[in-house]
C-alpha cells in the first residue's frame, strides 16, 4: 500500500495525525510483530508521543501512556492494594493493565523516573516477558499484543540521569529530530489549519531559533510550539504576538535573552 493510501486509510480510522518522515513506521510494526521493546530518542515537542499515538491507533491496540517523573515508583506502574468501603482491594497500576489486556504501554521521558521502575521493565524486556507482582503473588505473561515503548531526550540527560547500558540494550531505538522545514510545515498546517505559506516563515524562524541551542537556549523550539504559534495566528492573534507568546517567552525567562530571540524573529521573518 503506498503512502498516500495509507494516510487516507488513517484518516477514515480517525487515526491521531502523524506524518512519517522517513522508514518510523514499519520498525515500529517489525518491534511489534516480533514482540521487541522500543526506545525513541530526540528532543522535546519532536513528535514522539504522537508518533506512538498514531502506530497504537494504527495497529488496533490501546494504548496506556505514563509521564515519568522524579517520583514515580515501580508501585505506580505496576499497582497496589487500596482501601474501598472498608476493604483493601488491589488496583493495577498501568504496565499491569497494559499487559493483561495485550496493550501498547509507552513511558514518556523515562529517565525522570526512579531507578527501581527500570528494574521491573527488565523481565518484559527480554525473551521471558513476564511481570511479576510480589504483592499479589502473580507472574504475568506478556501476550503478543502487548508492547513497551520508552521514550527521553538526550539533550537532557546528565550524570544523575542516565539510562544505564544494560537497560538501554534491552531496546530496539530510532533517534527522532525535528522534521525537515518542508515536511515541518506540512505538518504545522495541518494541525492549526493556517495555510502552509503563512506557516513556512515560522518554520523557518523555528530553524534560526534552534540553531542557537546550546548557546543563550537549552532547548530550540519544537514543532509543538509552532503548532501553538500557527494555531493563535489562525484564530486572529496578530502574528507578532504570537510569535512572542507561544515561540519566543516558553523557551527564556532571561530578558536580555528574550530581547535577543525577538531580534532573531525580525531578521528571520525579514
Amino acid at each position: 500500500m503506498t503512502r498516500s493510501a495509507l494516510k487516507a486509510v488513517a484518516d477514515d480510522l480517525d487515526i491521531p495525525y502523524y506524518k512519517a518522515v522517513g522508514d518510523e513506521c514499519e520498525l515500529f510494526e517489525h518491534a511489534f510483530r516480533h514482540r521487541l521493546p522500543l526506545l525513541l530518542k530526540g528532543p522535546t515537542g519532536c513528535g514522539k508521543t504522537r508518533f506512538v499515538s498514531h502506530m497504537a491507533a494504527r495497529l488496533g491496540r490501546p494504548l496506556y501512556t505514563v509521564s515519568c517523573h522524579d517520583d514515580l515508583t515501580a508501585a505506580d506502574l505496576t499497582g497496589r492494594y487500596l482501601l474501598k468501603g472498608g476493604d483493601t482491594v488491589w488496583a493495577d497500576g498501568p504496565l499491569t493493565r497494559a499487559v493483561r489486556e495485550g496493550a501498547v504501554c509507552y513511558l514518556d521521558e523515562v529517565v525522570e523516573a526512579r531507578k527501581d521502575v527500570t528494574v521491573v521493565l527488565h523481565p518484559l524486556t527480554d525473551d521471558r516477558r513476564l511481570l511479576p507482582l510480589d504483592r499479589t503473588g502473580e507472574l504475568l505473561e506478556a501476550p503478543d499484543d502487548f508492547m513497551l515503548v520508552a521514550s527521553y531526550n538526550p539533550g537532557y540527560q546528565n550524570v544523575l540521569k542516565t539510562l544505564k547500558p544494560s537497560t538501554r540494550q534491552r531496546f530496539l531505538a530510532i533517534e527522532f529530530d525535528f522534521p525537515a522545514p518542508e515536511d515541518e510545515a506540512v505538518i504545522v498546517a495541518r494541525e492549526s489549519g493556517l495555510p502552509e505559506g503563512r506557516v513556512a516563515p515560522l518554520v523557518r524562524l523555528a530553524g534560526a531559533l534552534r540553531a542557537l541551542k546550546g548557546q543563550d537556549l537549552e532547548e530550540g523550539v519544537s514543532t509543538r510550539l509552532l503548532v501553538y504559534c500557527a494555531t493563535l495566528i489562525r484564530s486572529g492573534v496578530k502574528p507578532e504576538r504570537a510569535i512572542r507568546t507561544a515561540l519566543i517567552e516558553p523557551l527564556t525567562d532571561d530578558a536580555d535573552v528574550r530581547q535577543a530571540l525577538l531580534r532573531v524573529a525580525d531578521i528571520a521573518l525579514g
